[in-house]
């Protein structure tokens, strides 16, 4: 409709430019230009297929057969004019490159939406690329992490085994049960928050089992917060810098905190562990807070920060990002 609507716009400006420039009768005009225009208006939509068969880029095979095709389409212009209205044979000239002009303005406006569709096809390339990038990053991110931490949860049984067999059996118990809950993630990249709290407290139940009472887990979750998708095994490396470099080296252990609220369109989580202070600064032990770090960056940009410090005798990890609700969750508050 768009189309024919710009098509009769133009048969009417030619009408009345011939009327008004040339002399020739409106009537004699628009008898023979209106059908001509619209015999015009059909070969002008034949250029999308030169245009896709012979690109812009390849001008010696583009402009030839497009010169060629306006020649020939002037000349059917002028030769439906005419025979619509003989007044009209008095404008040849006029005529004939009238219906070559539009049609290399066609021809010239087809090349500009075949170059706007090629370059929205290659930005929807360049953005899956991207994504897939982003992906397989987050991916092999995860990856590393997973045996970080079962190196380190080997380390405490094996430590432990020397010490009591009995409390190394269940720490191996312990220790199967948060694999086992971990390998149930899949390759799920998100999870809500109460399911990655649910993996931290797994995790910390088998490094009680070693500690015993120097290891105390103190919690501080706004239910509204646990809804939020966090990336999975987010949590766990934070964690077990806390047990590793924070209470594993106090004589007479200390206490991790775990907070967690929403922050408008975002949540805030924060651990919190008591250190020696006159051991290694824990922000320069292990991979795992580089590796959260680079987790936050790759999946949310600046939409997400990470913060880690020592204050005093608490070292405290914080970390904003935005609340991304699963579609489980806004089906159950419905």
């Amino acid at each position: 409709m768009a189309y024919g609507g710009a098509w009769t716009i133009i048969a009417a400006i030619l009408v009345y430019a011939m009327w008004q420039a040339a002399g020739v009768a409106w009537q004699d005009a628009a008898r023979g230009l209106i059908p001509a225009s619209a015999l015009e208006a059909f070969l002008c939509l034949t250029p999308w297929y030169l245009c896709r068969v012979r690109p812009m880029r390849q001008a010696e095979r583009a402009l030839p057969p497009a010169f060629v095709a306006a020649l020939m389409t002037g000349g059917v212009f002028l030769g439906t004019a005419r025979l619509a209205s003989p007044p009209l044979a008095r404008q040849s000239v006029v005529l004939f490159a009238i219906g070559a002009l539009l049609y290399l303005l066609s021809t010239g406006a087809h090349y500009a939406a075949v170059a706007s569709l090629e370059q929205r096809e290659a930005e929807r390339r360049a953005e899956e690329a991207r994504t897939l990038a982003r992906e397989s990053q987050l991916q092999a991110l995860k990856f590393q992490l997973n045996p970080h931490f079962l190196f380190n949860s080997l380390h405490s049984i094996a430590a432990l085994t020397t010490i009591d067999g009995q409390r190394a059996r269940e720490m191996c118990v312990r220790l199967s049960e948060f694999l086992r809950a971990g390998l149930g993630l899949g390759d799920r990249e998100s999870i809500p928050l109460r399911e990655e709290l649910a993996l931290a407290r797994s995790y910390l139940a088998v490094e009680r089992v070693r500690f015993g009472e120097r290891l105390k887990v103190e919690e501080s979750i706004a239910a509204e917060s646990e809804d939020c998708l966090v990336p999975a095994l987010i949590l766990q490396p934070l964690v077990e810098n806390a047990v590793k470099h924070g209470v594993a080296g106090l004589i007479d252990g200390g206490a991790i905190r775990l907070s967690a609220k929403r922050n408008g369109a975002g949540v805030a989580i924060e651990i919190e562990n008591e250190y020696e202070k006159e051991e290694a600064t824990p922000s320069r032990a292990g991979i795992g807070l580089a590796h959260v770090q680079r987790r936050l960056a790759v999946r949310y940009g600046d939409d997400a920060s990470f913060d880690a410090r020592a204050d005093n005798d608490v070292y405290r990890v914080s970390l904003r990002l935005p609340c991304e609700s699963s579609p489980m969750a806004a089906i159950s508050r419905a």
